[in-house]
């Protein structure tokens, strides 16, 4: 599946972009969705979970310790401080553990 991202608006610089969120394993649970769109101006990760925090309480529960969360940005795994621009896909899940 390709992922397609759509720029809704530019207006003095901003922009309005739809972006593709993804819940896993107890993220998932605590929001109470596996995955939802999403239409937003901020620029990084930290941001957008800041905004989502400030909608409802699921989300601030879901993002309470974000030492426990990990992001990725169009199937790729990187920091809170990651630009969001031209990015289409963002999935949140718990720390991943190997064997």
């Amino acid at each position: 599946m390709g992922l397609l991202c759509e720029i809704l608006t530019v207006s003095a610089g901003v922009r309005d972009v739809k972006l593709e969120l993804i819940y896993f394993a107890w993220v998932r649970e605590r929001i109470g969705v596996p995955r939802e769109t999403v239409e937003t101006e901020v620029a990084t990760v930290n941001a957008l979970v800041l905004e989502l925090r400030a909608r409802e309480e699921r989300y601030d529960l879901a993002f309470s310790d974000m030492s426990v969360v990990r992001v990725a940005l169009d199937q790729t795994l990187c920091n809170f401080d990651a630009p969001l621009e031209g990015v289409c896909e963002v999935a949140f899940f718990p720390p991943m553990t190997g064997g």
